[in-house]
């Protein structure tokens, strides 16, 4: 191959937006695959370009995110939690739930790995070209309060509305005022069938009054019959309430609702 021609196919490589042609001309010309039919290099050229781009996206998702850390699944120890059905977490793992907009729920004590399963399925929802962003409830009320003050509120809100998915982490660590409450609520019912939220907590539902300083409003959050409450519908087909007492053994309970 000339240099002329070189020269040319990669002008017209970084016009296309075409970066890994233009980078790894000279690797292509000397593979074996350049001996291909035309058609066959061609498919494998767009598919490296191809997935050389998904990387790319995929990495500037997860630096976007906020995620505390990148752990998967295969990452998790299973054998840690005897009492959780690894086959509930592979199913979410497949993402039917993210592509139904149904919210995921996790729930137990401090210390039995709900935070690392909910960044271990916002890194694969990432993987999957969803967008997705990480706060702990905390900090996401201290945001909201002080946009509010600041006349901004709306503008971020948005910060919490655009992601395909909201990992909300730390629900129920501190108690909220009256105030907070509502404004987490405003995420919540704007989110309704947009996108969905997956949240980590160590209070079981019966415990959100506590929470969002007020028991109406709490149940509200999980188990609202219209759009306006986090878990709108209720417990679908297949999935239970977790228990409502206080925790009796180190256990952690996923539930979907759609």
């Amino acid at each position: 191959m000339s240099e002329l021609v070189s020269t040319r196919i990669r002008t017209t490589a970084g016009k296309l937006g075409l970066p890994h042609l233009a980078e790894a001309l000279n690797q292509y010309a000397q593979r074996d695959e350049a001996k291909m039919g035309y058609l066959d290099f061609l498919d494998l050229v767009l598919s490296e370009e191809l997935a050389v781009r998904d990387d790319r996206r995929f990495r500037q998702g997860l630096r976007l995110s906020k995620l505390p850390h990148h752990k998967t699944l295969d990452d998790y120890d299973f054998s840690f939690q005897p009492d959780l059905d690894p086959r509930k977490v592979k199913d979410l793992a497949t993402l039917s739930f993210v592509e139904a907009k149904a919210n995921a729920a996790l729930l137990g004590p401090p210390g039995v790995g709900k935070t690392h399963i909910a960044v271990a399925l916002a890194v694969a929802a990432c993987r999957a070209d969803y967008s997705i962003y990480f706060t702990s409830l905390d900090d996401m009320v201290r945001n909201l309060t002080a946009a509010e003050a600041a006349g901004r509120l709306t503008s971020k809100l948005g910060t919490y509305l655009r992601p395909s998915v909201l990992v909300v982490d730390e629900v129920g660590y501190q108690p909220l005022e009256r105030a907070e409450a509502n404004l987490v609520f405003q995420v919540i019912s704007k989110r309704y069938e947009k996108g969905l939220i997956i949240l980590t907590s160590n209070k079981t539902f019966s415990e959100w009054g506590q929470v969002f300083g007020d028991e109406v409003y709490g149940q509200g959050m999980h188990c609202a019959p219209t759009g306006a409450g986090l878990w709108p519908g209720g417990w679908p087909a297949g999935f239970s309430s977790p228990e409502l007492g206080e925790w009796q053994q180190p256990l952690l309970e996923i539930s979907v609702i759609r």
